[in-house]
């Protein structure tokens, strides 16, 4: 016998058997028992809540020949050929595919035969806000005045796309999303059901990322039940069938981030990348990360709020104290709106690191939280010393005049342009055609090299010059180099020394260096990375 997905084979088949929508169970069940049953039911809700399934339970009810407090019985005739999808007093329709006017009218034509057996004709509509405006009409007559033995029921995930005039003449019933602990009890349920072991760590994470669906939790635990067969379900097992990614890997970075380590930032993002993780999921994951981190330090008393282990509430309490509110709001409008970005992106890793250089970098930024963390960061910079008042920098300055003299090799003296050099045809090609040799370099590149000016050193080296100290420890990689030479040698058919460098000098880059642009009158676009 083949295989039986479990969101299948565990389908509720009695209202007993629902979870998380108790109080809609209440409401139907009680109708019945009173025999006060509706023409027409809407059920709104999320995926994977149980709309489909309320609705055949509701049908079967209805004609059931020994119903018990409302709900099937599930062993007489009526019961079993619905259940078996044989009886032809239930009819399916996917609006989906069948959104027209003619399937409408079909409908309209068919509710004009009573039921040959059973009390009631019951019509399950699925998606039913895919139906046409024609479609619409077409079903309005029909719902205002139906027989007596017509029950119409219409399923959807967009209740606002349908029109007033059918929510008018229906019971409404929104579905919510099913709570964590409720469909962790379930899976556990049929975890001994199918003589299956799993973590409840494992368990608890599942039923989190169903995300109140219980038909999509039940997707995922088959999904890692089947990876790893004959074993015990582990917490790692989980992340590593899912692609997610373990909150010490958040913490690690939180840490890094709020230390500006934008490089150790970087490395973990090209682990997460290697390991095969879901860098959408890892976005929505950390940023809720960071909301329960500003929850934590919002007030006391949060760690009931907050569904983590006492490890884990440990480690937040310690890092909760790296940063303050403001910095972590900053943080999670970013990752917010990142979010909205990788959803539909092909270029999510990009996306990524452009954020994460943000959290480091409030500098790139011109709204108020980014200039309140940048005057905090100098204030802590102030106290440990690291940047010395600026009397003492001209006080060293007169001890060790020398000191403050710059070498020749393409920069100023004292604040004067530097005297334009002998520049190599070869040179002078790569600016005549550096907006294309970028263009064509590897995303990961092209898109932090951009905003490069170009000038010449010692021995005909090509200088690339960045004032972004980050970004330019980032391109100095060995790796990173050599990609950049190659687009280089692909584009003007020689090879060319090339030399990162960042503006340390403390002067604007046409005061410290030979600028290739105004030498060889070849514009170059510089785009603003910051935007």
């Amino acid at each position: 016998m083949s295989y039986t997905a479990l969101y299948r084979k565990y389908r509720p088949q009695s209202f007993t058997d629902v979870k998380g929508q108790d109080a809609i169970v209440s409401t139907i069940r009680n109708q019945i028992e009173a025999g006060r049953i509706g023409h027409a039911y809407l059920f709104c809700g999320t995926r994977g809540t149980g709309k489909t399934t309320i609705a055949k339970i509701f049908a079967k009810a209805v004609n059931c020949e020994q119903p018990v407090q409302g709900s099937p019985c599930g062993e007489c005739p009526s019961c079993r050929a619905i259940a078996a999808g044989n009886s032809m007093n239930v009819i399916e329709i996917d609006a989906a595919s069948n959104n027209g006017v003619d399937n409408i009218r079909e409908i309209r034509d068919e509710v004009a035969y009573a039921p040959t057996e059973g009390r009631y004709k019951v019509y399950i509509i699925d998606e039913v806000h895919m139906l046409s405006i024609g479609a619409f009409n077409a079903l309005l007559k029909t719902l205002e005045e139906p027989p007596s033995y017509v029950i119409f029921i219409l399923a959807t995930t967009e209740a606002h796309k349908i029109p007033v005039t059918i929510l008018s003449r229906c019971q409404r019933y929104d579905f919510h999303r099913i709570s964590t602990d409720t469909i962790s009890e379930r899976l556990q349920e049929l975890l001994e059901q199918e003589q299956a072991q799993a973590e409840e760590k494992a368990v608890r994470y599942i039923a989190k990322a169903a995300d109140g669906a219980m038909r999509d939790a039940l997707s995922l635990l088959d999904q890692c039940m089947a990876f790893y067969i004959g074993e015990k379900l582990t917490y790692d097992h989980v992340l590593e069938v899912l692609g997610a990614v373990d909150t010490e890997r958040f913490s690690c970075i939180f840490r890094a981030v709020t230390g500006s380590q934008i490089v150790t930032v970087m490395q973990q993002i090209e682990e997460l990348v290697c390991e095969g993780r879901d860098l959408s999921q890892f976005v929505n994951d950390f940023t809720w990360y960071l909301r329960n981190l500003l929850l934590l330090q919002s007030s006391d008393g949060m760690e009931e709020v907050l569904d983590i282990s006492s490890e884990n509430l440990a480690l937040l309490k310690e890092e909760c104290t790296m940063a303050d509110s403001a910095q972590l709001m900053r943080y999670i409008r970013i990752f917010s709106e990142l979010s909205n970005q990788v959803r539909y992106s092909t270029q999510k890793r990009i996306l990524i690191e452009i954020a994460f250089i943000k959290l480091c970098r409030p500098q790139m930024e011109e709204d108020v939280s980014s200039i309140l963390e940048r005057l905090a960061q100098i204030e802590k910079k102030i106290e440990e010393g690291v940047i010395q008042p600026a009397a003492s920098a001209h006080a060293a300055s007169a001890q060790n005049p020398a000191a403050s003299t710059q070498q020749t090799t393409g920069k100023a003296d004292a604040g004067n342009a530097p005297m334009p050099k002998a520049i190599s045809e070869d040179i002078r090609q790569v600016v005549k055609n550096w907006r294309s040799i970028t263009a064509q370099m590897p995303d990961a590149i092209s898109v932090f090299i951009r905003k490069a000016r170009l000038s010449v050193g010692e021995g005909d080296v090509l200088l690339i010059v960045l004032e972004d100290s980050i970004i330019g420890e980032m391109l100095t990689e060995e790796e990173r180099q050599r990609e950049i030479k190659e687009s280089i040698s692909r584009s003007i058919g020689k090879e060319v020394q090339i030399q990162i460098k960042y503006n340390d000098t403390g002067q604007p880059f046409e005061k410290a260096y030979v600028d290739l642009e105004q030498v060889i009158h070849a514009p170059i676009e510089y785009e603003d990375f910051s935007d």
